[in-house]
Formats: C-alpha cells, sequence, structure tokens
C-alpha cells in the first residue's frame, strides 16, 4: 500500500527473529488476497531439473493462496487449510531459511508433502491422482468435455473455447442463455493474436492480480457462443501452477467459467462440487487442500488508460480502503445485486470478496457466513450495522433481524461515498449516481441522481424525469416495457404501438404494478428498444451493454437535452426518433447527450469536484465524454478504480455514509465502546 522509511535510535538486539504468534493484542494485520504465481515458482514447475516440477501448489511469499485458506489471524500455517500437511525435510528447511525466498511462506509444499490431485468421473469415482489426473483432464478438454476443476477459490467449468458445440452444451447446462463466459489463454502472445491489447491492458492481464480483462476481440477462432453479440471478450492468463501446467498442456484457449448454476455462488467442497455439479460437468479434476472461502476471478478494464475493477474478489480482496481517522466497527450489509459485505477496523475498510445477487437459498447461506467472515477473523463485535433503505432487499431484512443498532443509507448515497472514500475526498462535492434500480426517500425508483453531499448528509439537487415501469421488476428484463413506460410518460397511451397488449395499458394508466423511476439504467434500457437492438433481456445491463457496442466513439454530436432540477430526456427522444442517421451515430450521439447533461448540471450546482459512481460508469464511452467534457468546462472528476462502480461497491459507500451521518458525540461512544 504504501513504502516509507524513518530513522530510529539503535534499541540493542544482536540478531534478528521472527517470534511466534500470539493471540494477546489487537488483530490489525492485513490479510493478503490470493496472488498469482510468480516468474520465480513458475520457471521452477517448468524446470525438469527442480523438485517442483508440475507440482501444481508450488507457491513461495511472492505468491500464492491467501485469503482463500486462511481460518484466523495471525496468518501462520496452523490457522490455515494448510495445517493438515507436514512440511518435508527439504520445504522445512526453506521455510526456516531467512535467505530464501519461501522464508515463512506459509502455504509452502512440494510433491512429497504437499496437497494432491485426483480425477473423478462424473460419478464421483477416482480413476487417476496426481500427474495422470493431469493428464486425464487436458484428455477430457480436447474430447470436447465439459471439466469441473477446483481452482484456489473454488471451482471452475472448463471447456475447449474452440469448440462451439462444447460451449453451447455449457451453456444448456448451466442455463446461461447469452451472457458472456470468461476466457483463459495459454499466455499473453496468444491473447493479442486474438484481441487489440494496449500497453495498460497488457500490464493489467500480468499484474499479481490476474484479474479477467475485458478486451476488444479481432478476428478469432474462439466459438461464437463464448461472448455472442459482443465485441469484446473477457480474457485471463493463467494465475496458478495447476492452470499454467493445463494450459502448457492444451496449448489452446479455453472457457474457464465460474462452476455454479445462475445466481449461485460457486462451489469450493469436493463433495458439495460432486453433488451440484452433477448433470453440469463430465468430469472432475480435484485437490484435497481445503477452500476455506469461496473467491470468484475479478473482472477489470481498462477506462481511461487506467484498471476499473468490475468484480472485485481474487487477488484484489479484502485489501482495504483506508481512510483519515479512527472509524467505529461497523459492518455494512451491502446491496441485493453483486453483493459484497464490509467491516471497518480502525482507519481501514476491509471490503469482502464479490458473493454475487441474493436470488437463491444458496446465495443467500453464502451471504449470511460473509457476514461473520471477517468479524470472526478480526476478533471484533460490530456495535453498528448500516445497510440499505430498500425493505425488501434480503441484505437490509438481515440487518433488521439483528440485535445490533441499525442504520439505514440510501442506495445511492452509498455510491458516492464510496467513491469519495476511494477517491480521499471530503465534502462538499457534487456526486452524480446512475445505476438501474435503487429505493429512494420518497419510496420511488431512483436511479439517474445528482447529490449535493456536505460533511454529513446528502441532498437531490437533480434528477432524471421518471417515468413508469409496467410490471415493475420484470421491465429489468424486457426493454420493451422500459420503452412503453417512457412513451407513455412522453405522449399518452395514444402514442403506444396497437399491438401494445391491453394489459399493460392498463397497468400504466391506473399505476398498477408500475412504479416511478428516474433511473439512467432503465433510460438505456428503452433506448436500446425503441433502436430495435434489444426487446428482451437474458441477463441484467445486456440492452445498455449493446447500446454502448452499437456507438461510434469518434462521434461528438449530441441531441437537445433540457437540464434543470428534473433533467427531462423529451428532446432527446424526440429527436432521436427523427435521426435517420446510422444506429451507431444516434447511439453515440444518445451518450454524448447524457456527458453534457451532466455538465449542465454541473454547472447549475457550481461544485467544482463532480464524483461519478453506479453502474452506468461502468460504460466505456459514457464515462469517457462525460470525463472529458466536465474537464473541457473545468471540472475536476473522480471516477473509481479499484472498487466497482456497480453494487459491488455499496457496502464500502455503507459505512463510509454511515460515520458522515452520525453525530461526533455518537462516533466517540462507538468507539469507547469497542475498545
Amino acid at each position: 500500500q504504501s513504502l516509507e522509511h524513518s530513522f530510529l535510535d539503535t534499541v540493542g538486539y544482536d540478531g534478528f527473529t521472527i517470534r511466534h504468534s500470539d493471540n494477546s493484542g489487537c488483530k490489525t494485520a492485513l490479510i493478503l488476497p490470493d496472488i498469482a504465481t510468480c516468474p520465480d515458482c513458475l520457471h521452477e514447475i517448468r524446470d525438469p531439473a527442480d523438485r517442483h516440477y508440475r507440482y501444481p501448489f508450488t507457491n513461495c511469499t511472492n505468491c500464492g493462496p491467501r485469503f482463500s485458506i486462511i481460518e484466523s489471524l495471525p496468518y501462520d500455517r496452523p490457522n490455515t487449510s494448510m495445517r493438515q500437511f507436514k512440511m518435508c525435510a527439504d520445504c522445512a528447511q526453506e521455510y526456516h531459511d531467512p535467505h530464501n525466498r519461501r522464508f515463512h511462506a506459509q502455504p509452502v509444499a512440494c510433491p512429497h508433502c504437499g496437497p494432491q490431485l485426483s480425477f473423478c468421473t462424473a460419478g464421483g469415482i477416482i480413476v487417476a491422482t496426481r500427474e495422470d489426473a493431469l493428464q486425464a483432464a487436458v484428455a477430457s478438454i480436447k474430447d470436447g468435455q465439459i471439466l469441473a476443476l477446483k481452482g484456489i477459490g473454488g471451482f471452475q467449468l472448463l471447456v475447449d473455447a474452440q469448440n462451439d458445440a462444447a460451449v453451447r452444451r455449457l451453456r444448456d447446462r448451466k442455463h446461461r442463455e447469452e451472457k458472456p463466459l470468461a476466457l483463459m489463454f495459454p499466455n499473453l502472445e496468444s491473447v493479442q493474436q486474438a484481441c487489440a491489447v494496449s500497453q495498460a491492458e497488457a500490464r493489467l492481464l500480468q499484474a499479481p492480480e490476474a484479474p479477467i480483462v475485458l478486451l476488444q476481440r479481432r478476428t478469432t477462432d474462439v466459438a461464437p457462443s463464448v461472448a455472442p453479440h459482443n465485441p469484446n471478450l473477457g480474457i485471463m492468463l493463467p494465475y496458478s501452477p495447476l492452470h499454467h501446467i493445463l494450459l502448457d498442456d492444451l496449448g489452446i484457449p479455453i472457457v474457464a467459467t465460474s462452476a455454479n448454476l445462475s445466481d449461485e455462488p460457486i462451489c469450493i467442497d469436493n463433495k458439495e462440487a460432486l453433488h451440484r455439479l452433477k448433470g453440469i460437468a463430465d468430469g472432475f479434476l480435484l485437490h484435497n487442500r481445503p477452500i476455506v472461502r469461496h473467491v470468484d476471478d475479478s473482472i477489470a478494464r481498462v477506462l481511461l488508460d487506467r484498471e476499473l475493477v468490475l468484480r472485485r474478489a481474487r487477488g484484489y480482496a479484502p485489501l482495504p480502503i483506508s481512510v483519515k481517522t479512527d472509524l467505529p466497527p461497523i459492518l455494512a450489509t451491502g446491496a441485493h445485486l453483486k453483493n459484497t459485505v464490509a467491516l471497518s477496523v480502525g482507519k481501514d475498510i476491509l471490503s469482502s470478496q464479490h458473493i454475487g445477487d441474493l436470488e437463491t437459498p444458496e446465495a443467500y447461506a453464502a451471504f449470511v457466513k460473509a457476514t461473520s467472515d471477517l468479524p470472526d477473523l478480526y476478533a471484533i463485535e460490530p456495535n453498528l450495522v448500516a445497510c440499505d433503505l430498500h425493505p425488501n432487499y434480503l441484505s437490509t431484512q438481515f440487518a433488521q433481524n439483528l440485535s445490533t443498532p441499525r442504520i439505514e443509507i440510501q442506495h445511492h448515497h452509498a455510491h458516492i461515498a464510496a467513491c469519495m472514500a476511494e477517491n480521499e475526498l471530503q465534502a462538499p462535492l457534487l456526486g452524480v449516481a446512475w445505476d438501474g434500480t435503487g429505493y429512494g426517500t420518497d419510496g420511488s425508483v431512483w436511479g439517474g441522481e445528482f447529490f449535493n453531499v456536505d460533511a454529513n448528509s446528502f441532498k437531490r439537487v437533480a434528477h432524471l424525469r421518471p417515468f413508469r415501469l409496467p410490471g415493475g421488476d420484470a421491465a429489468i428484463k424486457s426493454p420493451h416495457r422500459c420503452a412503453m413506460g417512457l412513451i407513455y410518460e412522453a405522449y399518452g397511451d395514444s402514442a403506444l404501438s396497437t399491438d401494445t397488449p391491453h394489459v399493460l395499458k392498463q397497468m400504466l394508466a391506473k399505476g398498477i404494478q408500475s412504479p416511478w423511476t428516474s433511473s439512467a439504467g432503465r433510460l438505456f434500457d428503452a433506448v436500446a428498444a425503441l433502436l430495435n437492438l434489444r426487446l428482451q433481456a437474458s441477463f441484467e445491463g445486456q440492452a445498455a451493454m449493446e447500446l454502448e457496442f452499437a456507438a461510434d466513439p469518434l462521434v461528438t454530436e449530441s441531441y437537445p437535452i433540457t437540464v434543470g432540477e428534473i433533467v427531462d430526456w423529451q428532446p432527446m427522444i424526440e429527436a432521436l426518433r427523427a435521426d435517420d442517421a446510422p444506429l451507431s451515430v444516434r447511439s453515440a450521439k444518445f451518450h454524448n447527450t447524457l456527458a453534457e447533461a451532466i455538465v449542465q448540471v454541473a454547472r447549475m450546482v457550481g461544485e467544482p469536484r463532480v464524483v461519478l459512481s453506479g453502474g452506468c460508469f461502468q460504460n466505456k464511452i459514457l464515462t469517457e465524454q462525460t470525463v472529458s467534457r466536465l474537464r473541457k468546462a473545468g471540472f475536476k472528476p473522480y471516477w473509481h478504480q479499484r472498487i466497482p462502480p456497480n453494487d459491488g461497491g455499496i457496502a464500502l459507500g455503507q459505512i463510509v455514509a454511515a460515520t458522515m451521518m452520525l453525530p461526533s458525540a455518537d462516533k466517540m461512544r462507538l468507539k469507547a465502546e469497542a475498545t
């Protein structure tokens, strides 16, 4: 996090030792994330003369599992899932030698004393172990089968990415219709053949975090079913010795997606995987090192020449965001979608790994486990719980059922607070929170918000003009319903298509199951439907993504829009519908108009600093246009980098917003109670 030096008086020790840990005192040490294989370990597993040759669990102090194996602090081997593996003489010698890079590397292991592989059939019968298990896994992928692989933080499903029939079979079994699948390529050179890779993207691919990186694809042999209707591919490089060995043997790109059904957390236990993935995987490559907690692959993209994390998990979590003052111990339960939880420890706010959408019993169980995980690791009893304002979020209901005092944070205030914390900003400033859904203080669905943020609160100074969503949540996967609500609000019943179902017209006219929304995300959906890009979506955000993909980034023109306390999109919609320009131009002008509206509101409010947060700012064109136009207008824009702009950042923001809103006396009292 930082490198500092200072000169101190000598104390008089005659040597250097690392003493055995004890359990006294506060637990403040950082827990490191799981780190990708370092060059030294990679060289060893490829060297036939080295004792770690082709050993899938090779690691050192510079790499390997951390967060996924630790059970409690301090981070010593007996407190990890490696405690069952007694070090051999060679590993022990390396572990105790201060000159060796494996000095006090807690997961240190070798083929003689460490974890081992086994290959199982779909029925759970072990048919091969060790090197033979690896060869069986390689053969299964080459034969077009679906392999379940136990990785660092959970299971992945692997198939040959060039075999479209195998990819389609994986989609059918996983119940994942069109959402893009992640890929793993053998090396950077093979990625550069398939995609355009900038220097910044190459650095990110090869970084110790080793996330999935969104890259613009070129003509490639990757199966069409990997990412239909998408000009990008999500690609990562091998990040564990097991992946390196497997990809070295295969020499081809593979699909490497989370081993779960849609909306479920990934499997981490061998027996659980054999049960839950039955009917999905044709074979299982297992190992006997227990995984303590599930840790998905992280997702990032390069935006404005720096990384933007979209899913924060392996490689990033649970590294903290630090603030300038000590905080009381607060547990934040996050949002309903893309859930994470967070905990404040002193000046650090620790954000958990990505948990996911709380749509299934399995996902909710993983969420409940995560709410106790960080407090247990740090032996902290939170004396305040921060949660979302939405009464129907499971994360909110969980908080309501706790005996701990609770503070409810408006969803978009949390978005802005998270971005403020990441950028080390203090109020006052203008916050722009644009996303798909968030419960407003007036009970309506917000999502196109402008906040004037001061030291203790926020004020809604502007928002997008609301329109009704016929069917409520059903409109999230039905962009044509968003378009109906938009047209109805602008022009009334007569403007709706003659083939619009009567029941939908009645819902709009009478306001039945048709909540008002100011959501920018739903505005994107509506425009995607009006442009006939996407009428039905198989996953949230699909329509908005395709609208982004359609835009020509070289177009600078925009449509008219009326800006005041209500930002009225109707002039833009009228101009867009009358425009006979190509789709790429109309989509670009739509993006530019929204960016220009943000600039105009910034002028109206007069705050020089503008914070951008919410899922809409995952959109590369919207974010780059907004930042560029704000800078040209003399404003200082701020956006996310290592905390997601989507709901994965809400838990962090809930803690920050809670401390902003608490009176000073309450902060002091809570700190005193904690000590």
